[in-house]
């Protein structure tokens, strides 16, 4: 791989480096795709066998396949998992028959509101085969018998997911979460990936307040997994942000968590609010991506989800125009600062107690008005300081002041520093 080094351009390339390889729930394409990912970070994968409970749910059989076609009378293949693995129903099981066009059409789907683009469709509990192809691929298949076979299996093996945990000052933690069971889905699935991996290397290089995880773990049962063999450490997660659709060229959109005030809530508003990007905060809804889990009322975790173009919103979401030309550098490398944002908020969002609280402290003979000398943001910076020592009992956090003072948060944690630094504040 040539060296890159602008950011959206080096995550695009890790897109391209995964799009080619059949993902599902379980199987080897999960384990190719964090080999990959493991050469940026260094992982702890998980493998959970097949038959294990996970809280209501219970690790499924381990899916893989080799090849998957539909043949012609001449031998040619009219529909080719080597094409694309979006050609297969995911979890098919094994099918190995000569049949006619009428009982090989209801295993057939289409989308016809977009006849020349692939749908993906999975059947991950029922034991079910199938294809997918454009419908003026179908629509041009004559009258006949076709080859038809999916060299599968669906054996007893393990479910696999990785962590990646960024040390920080305190046990406290933050989970970032992306999904690794979309085939060659390039938004939905390998952006989120992309942006995680690359928020993770960020945040190794410097020393972050909270111990960050990072999940890389199939949809759903994934996170149902995670959550059940982690409930010991459930109580240690302050905040959470799921990661999906994060390259295409839509506006931000950020999700609520279950609780609506979450701080992780809380500091996603004021950034996105104070970027001056187009921008749209939704409620939370128990549907989409794993934030549902995370959230739901068991756990009740203050976990929110950042996309661009959110789940199911655009045209191209599960096809196959889901593809490389979807996704932009740019949209990935916006996506990215928008998280390393919030994240510098998030671990700078302290409580503080004023140390000298009767009156006004003299901040002149501290040196604190002659710092501000020459700024053009001096009046501001005076302002932030005052409100900062006006608000530092105890309950209040910085985020508090901010949005109080209606002043940018960095105004307020660059005030909050300098008086810590004088003796006026502790946190």
């Amino acid at each position: 791989m040539a060296p890159v080094t602008a950011p959206g351009e080096e995550m695009y390339a890790l897109v391209e480096r995964l799009y080619p390889l059949c993902r599902s729930i379980t199987g080897d394409g999960v384990r190719a795709t964090l080999d990959i990912v493991g050469e940026y970070l260094p992982l702890d994968v998980r493998e959970v066998p097949t038959g294990t409970r996970v809280l209501d749910w219970t690790v499924p059989q381990e899916w893989n396949i080799r090849d998957a076609y539909v043949a012609d009378a001449d031998g040619r293949r009219v529909v080719d998992f080597q094409e694309s693995s979006l050609h297969v129903l995911g979890y098919s099981v094994p099918v190995d028959r000569t049949m006619p066009l009428s009982e090989l059409r209801p295993h057939l789907h289409t989308l016809p509101e977009h006849p020349s683009w692939v749908p993906y469709r999975t059947s991950y509990y029922r034991p079910e085969w199938g294809f997918c192809l454009a419908q003026e691929t179908l629509d041009a298949l004559p009258d006949g018998d076709y080859e038809v076979r999916i060299d599968s299996t669906l054996t007893d093996g393990h479910l696999t997911y990785a962590e990646h945990v960024v040390p920080g000052r305190v046990p406290d933690e933050v989970i970032v979460s992306c999904h690794v069971c979309h085939p060659s889905l390039a938004n939905d699935n390998l952006a989120g990936i992309a942006v995680a991996t690359h928020l993770a290397r960020w945040l190794a290089d410097r020393r972050p307040y909270y111990t960050y995880r990072f999940l890389f773990a199939p949809g759903t049962i994934g996170a149902i997994t995670w959550l059940a063999r982690n409930a010991e450490r459930i109580d240690r997660v302050r905040h959470g942000l799921v990661l999906a659709c994060a390259g295409d060229p839509g506006q931000l959109t950020y999700k609520r968590s279950r609780r609506g005030d979450a701080e992780i809530d809380r500091v996603l508003a004021h950034v996105l609010a104070g970027s001056g990007r187009p921008h749209e905060i939704r409620e939370f809804t128990p549907y989409g991506y794993d934030e549902r889990q995370f959230c739901s009322p068991g756990f009740d975790l203050g976990v929110g989800s950042l996309s661009r173009t959110p789940y199911a919103g655009y045209p191209e979401y599960h096809t196959s125009a889901d593809d490389l030309g979807f996704v932009t550098p740019a949209a990935l490398a916006d996506t990215l600062a928008v998280c390393r944002e919030a994240f510098t908020v998030l671990d700078r969002n302290r409580r503080y107690v004023n140390l000298s609280p009767y009156g006004e402290p003299q901040l002149g003979r501290r040196g604190l008005y002659d710092s501000l000398g020459g700024r053009s943001d001096a009046k501001e910076a005076q302002m932030a300081m005052l409100w900062v020592l006006s608000l530092s009992d105890g309950e209040h956090a910085l985020l508090d002041v901010a949005e109080r003072a209606g002043l940018p948060f960095d105004t307020v944690a660059a005030a909050a520093d300098a008086l810590r630094d004088a003796g006026l504040i502790k946190a």
